[in-house]
């Protein structure tokens, strides 16, 4: 039970990494990426690389400092990956970047689901299983630090203007393509911390473990908790994250628990378009839905 309680544990502190990641991306910059399992490949892949195939001995004599070297590798190669489709992709806006995206997530898998020297279609065993509760604090946290810095300097304040307006930010001289390229990289270097965090974890990987539906998970953490906030992404990944776990304990639902939960999803986003934090900061439901009849014509307020 404490194993089980504690690998939930560990998968909320990757999500909560991933969903900070894309919330630069999507939140933040207001561009529309469907990408985000891609950089969380390339970042699991290379570290587990690195610690299986590169430097073995190194990992068994040093565990700790393998798994920081690790995912400084993944963090590196993620980002790299983030220049190398945000130079060409950013052209683009709107439902043609999310194509692109998509697309750049399905070359990801493609390729290793053809490199034989990670396994290829048969998956990569033998990962040294490194992450542990603490590491994961530890890269949450640091994941919420820089990136909390970030949004509230300079850079944050430039991506938040292209969001806003993008015809005004160019105007008032912010260069455009580059801070959407730097925030497209920020935000792959940090899904490769996640990606690395969680080769290391589950000791075995496959392209199956980054199919489409990881990024539109990673979407739905940020929607549901509130776009453009870093307690909203905490928010989210925490809900994504355990709440398909409740729905275990029914024995009935738990056969459907992917439906109901797809349903609860629906059910939130229609009553809260603006996610769960948006209404905590407007208020509890009852005032929301007072203050809307007070608006209404022939509503005096006056008791009956």
């Amino acid at each position: 039970m404490i194993e089980y309680f504690g690998q939930i544990f560990v998968l909320f502190g990757i999500n909560v990494i991933l969903a900070s990641s894309l919330n630069v991306i999507n939140g933040y910059c207001g561009l529309f990426s469907l990408g985000h399992a891609g950089f969380f490949a390339v970042g699991a892949y290379s570290s587990a690389a690195f610690t299986t195939l590169i430097a073995p001995e190194w990992t068994a004599q040093s565990p700790h400092l393998a798994l920081l070297v690790s995912s400084l590798i993944a963090m590196g190669t993620a980002g790299i990956a983030g220049l190398a489709v945000g130079i060409p992709c950013l052209r683009l806006t709107g439902d043609y970047l999310a194509i692109a995206t998509v697309g750049f997530g399905e070359i990801i898998r493609i390729v290793f689901l053809n490199m034989d020297v990670v396994g290829a279609s048969r998956g990569m065993p033998g990962i040294p299983r490194l992450t542990t509760i603490p590491w994961v604090i530890v890269g949450a946290a640091f994941t919420l630090i820089i990136l909390n810095n970030l949004i509230k300097s300079s850079f944050g304040r430039c991506i938040k203007s292209i969001r806003e307006d993008e015809i005004a930010a160019q105007a008032m001289g912010v260069n455009v393509r580059f801070y959407k390229t730097f925030s497209f990289v920020v935000g792959s270097l940090f899904a490769g911390l996640a990606g690395s965090l969680f080769a290391h974890n589950q000791e075995f990987l496959h392209p199956s473990n980054f199919v489409f539906m990881i990024s539109v998970s990673v979407l739905l953490m940020i929607v549901l908790g509130g776009l453009g906030s870093q307690k909203g992404a905490v928010l989210g990944a925490f809900i994504v994250t355990l709440l398909p776990e409740l729905l275990r304990l029914n024995e009935f639902v738990s056969q459907i628990r992917m439906l109901v939960f797809g349903l609860i999803m629906i059910l939130v986003m229609l009553v809260f378009p603006e996610g769960l934090l948006g209404l905590l900061k407007k208020g509890s439901l009852k005032n929301k839905f007072f203050k809307k009849a007070k608006n209404e014509p022939g509503f005096s307020g006056a008791p009956l």
